[in-house]
């Protein structure tokens, strides 16, 4: 993962440590209530493998550090036995700022503990040009401008999820393709500039969207619970995806995992050239503009694609040509999960964004497509399910710009 600036230890001012063995369970701790893994002291316990003594304690270290609440009412207005103790994320504790860049422009918010966001999420519209240095200055200044309104809630950290691989640790900007960006843009070293710019001194952290957006769904989505989830989507253009295995997201070697736009499913002479110099990658047969041209229709210029495919899905999509549409863009999309599924056997398949929808219209045809392809598959289907998130890209930019803390807490005792 990239890497951010970690703070100092703690000074001897800071709140009481916990007993060796529970300081070390802090991280884990915090991570099981931010993900709504323990939602009582009880199943702390259970999870951590501590004593309850032991899980009191770091629970009381949390709840000090202004992390997390722990509730001692009376669950239901019982009154015999002990007070059922309730954890949750303090709605009064630190926030990151989280942004995302796509097609359709920039959307910022501060996002606390939970995965929830505080206040209402800002769109913006891409500048002109969508050069690096003036989208990346234009992310900053209003996550600034957040970071003002947050009402006294400390902000800690600033993330960023951008439409095209990057790579680590150098942070760079491999391809992307639908903005003024260059091949090996330092986007990384632009995004800390640009934020230390705007007056923020916070750590900076960024990577790939659609590797984020499959880490907020594992944590708070759809997602939750599957040991090897595979991650599918489809914005304004293109498609992403991203495997996240046991908890981490997998990126290979240099962070470029997982393009599987880039899957060939129409190699004939029929398939839609991509960007990339090929014809038939799902980047173009699988996004909104190949079923709006799919259904014959022409995209306008007014309109995000995005809007235009779903408001096509919702309104016509009874007619036949649409109908016909929806088939041909389900059957290619489900050749790319295919093609995934037996090389990853993930245990689980979400959908994103447009390919949530095509699910929803073709909820037999698209599963039927990945059994007959994947070589396990007529023996064993694969869940193929719907995103959960609204915005799951920048709630996992907000698990980026979180992750050191949810690993050390102390890092927030200064």
């Amino acid at each position: 993962m990239p890497q951010t600036r970690t703070s100092p230890s703690p000074p001897p001012s800071a709140p009481r440590p916990a007993p060796e063995r529970g300081r070390a369970a802090l991280g884990p701790a915090l991570a099981l209530v931010h993900t709504g893994q323990a939602p009582t002291r009880a199943e702390l316990t259970t999870r951590l493998g501590v004593t309850r003594a032991t899980a009191g304690a770091i629970a009381a270290e949390l709840a000090a550090l202004g992390l997390i609440t722990v509730d001692t009412s009376p669950v239901g207005g019982a009154r015999r036995g002990r007070p059922s103790h309730r954890l949750a994320p303090a709605a009064s504790g630190p926030v990151v700022l989280a942004a995302r860049v796509h097609a359709g422009g920039i959307s910022v918010a501060r996002v606390g503990l939970g995965g929830q966001t505080d206040g209402a999420v800002v769109d913006l519209p891409l500048p002109e040009p969508s050069a690096p240095e003036p989208v990346l200055r234009t992310v900053a200044e209003a996550g600034a401008r957040l970071a003002g309104e947050s009402g006294g809630r400390r902000c800690i950290a600033f993330g960023l999820a951008v439409p095209t691989p990057v790579t680590v640790p150098d942070r760079t900007a491999l391809a992307a393709i639908y903005l003024d960006w260059p091949p090996g843009t330092p986007v990384g070293e632009l995004f800390a500039r640009a934020v230390a710019d705007a007056g923020l001194e916070l750590p900076t952290r960024l990577a790939n969207d659609a590797n984020l957006a499959a880490l907020a769904e594992h944590r708070h989505g759809a997602g939750r619970g599957a040991r090897h989830l595979l991650y599918v989507m489809t914005g304004d253009r293109g498609v992403g995806g991203g495997l996240v295995v046991d908890g981490q997201v997998h990126l290979g070697s240099a962070g470029l995992a997982l393009e599987v736009g880039q899957v060939t499913v129409n190699p004939g002479s029929d398939g839609r050239l991509c960007a990339c110099g090929n014809r038939g990658c799902l980047d173009v047969e699988a996004d909104p503009a190949a079923l709006l041209a799919a259904a014959g229709e022409v995209e306008r210029a007014d309109v995000p694609v995005l809007d235009q495919a779903r408001a096509l899905l919702r309104e016509r999509g009874a007619e036949p040509r649409v109908r016909a549409a929806v088939e041909r863009v389900a059957d290619r999309l489900g050749m790319g999960i295919a093609v995934m599924v037996n090389i990853l056997n993930p245990d689980r398949v979400v959908l994103g964004a447009l390919h949530a929808d095509l699910l929803a219209a073709a909820p037999e045809r698209l599963p039927q497509v990945v059994a007959e392809r994947a070589y396990w598959g007529r023996s064993g289907r694969v869940p193929i399910l719907p995103a959960a998130l609204a915005d799951p890209d920048l709630i996992g930019a907000a698990e980026l710009a979180w992750q050191p803390f949810l690993d050390d807490p102390l890092l927030l005792a200064v």
